[in-house]
């Protein structure tokens, strides 16, 4: 039985826009962790299932996902036509927590109103009705609320969306709030336009977020107390790390694995770009890229072909944790040379590049963003400039042909992984956390 904890009388109520997600496996691993250090949580889903695959870790989460029913997109209809088809569904919640919570729920349509103005796209247009829908949701949840009175603290998982939500469920109740941010939405403005992020973080109680760097630029924005918690491997990683021990089934071959949906920020077309650079060279390998498509998938599509790389280049799509364990285990070494967009979007410390470290391999990324904080130059890894497949190439064949450098990359990656990377003294900093928030 987990251990009883302080705040053991109360609960946290989670906000999430969707669960269970497997990219989002992070968030599953983290609700699990707290769990087992004796927390109580509440589920409270914006969105319902909308993926076949879910990590094998929910299956041990003993709280039950609430999820609010399903809305069309407000960027396809009028106001009017999205309020004709949906109203209905929100307005005996609107009514039972106006009855209960009257100034509350008049603070956060005054917040929303004044968002939805301030955030307009020029001065004569229509203010953003995106934020009508975020208040309607967040007196939903607030309803929900009543059948849990034991919720003391609510959190948010990513700083957008759902902390905006969050924080209207905290001006309904009068609970305290904080949230978990995490790397696009921090720096894309048009998530949070109009100076929204620095508000919500004004009025939260704390903020949480996985890297030194989104600390640093999340201080200068706030006096409120921002902690830098790294997610650390997830715990079904964790569990086959322990189970699957022994020698990794390679072949020899110059096998390279990528992990990632299939999106500009992960750089996969400055990877084809590499792989074609080693074909011309006469390098032999084998590349396995995993993850979802996204909006880049037709690109690195169209780069596989123009460099002939069809019959060395495989994407792999979606994998449960299991069989993604897998390749890790088969691959020679790890490829990530993530970038920053133009709107401000990237990765913070990729959890694919920490497994993939637990797991031996050498990995060569770029020192963007968090990367820095995990992957030392030459020493468990190496960090090669951006937008460069030239240097990229040269990296892998550095690897390739020097088995003394990657026996060291692969030692020294697993004694980071394992020495700062444990999730589950994580878990128990966030708990702390969350037992301070409801004292």
């Amino acid at each position: 039985m987990p251990e009883k904890r302080d705040g053991e009388d109360g609960s946290v109520a989670y906000i999430l826009k969707g669960f269970p997600r497997l990219s989002e496996t992070f968030i599953a691993s983290e609700i699990y962790r707290l769990e087992q250090e004796g927390l109580r949580l509440r589920l409270f889903v914006i969105k319902p299932p909308d993926e076949d695959h879910r990590p094998e870790i929910v299956d041990l989460i003993r709280s039950k996902p609430a999820y609010l029913r399903p809305t069309t997109s407000l960027s396809g209809a009028s106001l009017f036509e999205w309020l004709g088809r949906h109203l209905s569904d929100f307005l005996p919640g609107l009514l039972r927590v106006s009855l209960r919570h009257p100034f509350g729920v008049a603070r956060a349509a005054a917040a929303a109103l004044a968002q939805a103005v301030r955030a307009r796209r020029a001065f004569w247009s229509w203010p953003r009705k995106t934020y009508l829908k975020e208040f309607l949701q967040a007196t939903t949840i607030a309803d929900g609320l009543s059948d849990a009175p034991d919720v003391r603290h609510l959190h948010a998982h990513f700083c957008h969306g759902a902390a905006t939500i969050t924080w209207m469920v905290a001006m309904i109740t009068g609970l305290r709030f904080s949230f978990t941010a995490h790397a696009k939405d921090i720096y894309c403005e048009s998530l949070n336009p109009a100076g929204l992020l620095r508000r919500k973080m004004n009025a939260a109680l704390f903020v949480v977020t996985c890297t030194d760097a989104n600390r640093e630029h999340l201080e200068r924005m706030s006096d409120t107390p921002v902690h830098c918690i790294y997610h650390g491997l997830n715990a079904d990683f964790t569990r086959l790390l322990r189970e699957r021990s022994g020698p990794p089934s390679r072949n020899g071959h110059m096998r390279l694995l990528s992990v990632g949906r299939l999106v500009a920020k992960k750089g996969f077309d400055i990877f084809i770009e590499a792989c074609g650079i080693l074909r011309q060279r006469g390098v032999p390998f084998e590349t396995v890229i995993v993850g979802e498509d996204g909006d880049h998938s037709e690109e690195i599509k169209r780069r596989i072909v123009a460099h002939n790389l069809e019959q060395s280049v495989r994407l792999a799509g979606p994998m449960a944790q299991a069989s993604l364990f897998d390749e890790y285990r088969r691959a020679s070494m790890f490829c990530l040379p993530c970038r920053v967009l133009d709107n401000g979007d990237r990765d913070g410390i990729p959890n694919v590049l920490v497994e993939a470290m637990a797991c031996g391999l050498p990995v060569v990324t770029t020192g963007i963003s968090g990367i820095p904080e995990v992957v030392k130059d030459g020493i468990n890894g190496l960090l090669v400039p951006t937008e460069d497949p030239e240097a990229l190439a040269d990296a892998l064949i550095r690897i390739g042909q020097n088995r003394s450098l990657a026996y060291h990359l692969s030692c020294e990656a697993q004694s980071t992984v394992s020495e700062r990377f444990d999730g589950e003294r994580f878990a128990a900093q966030l708990a702390a956390l969350f037992e301070e928030a409801m004292r």
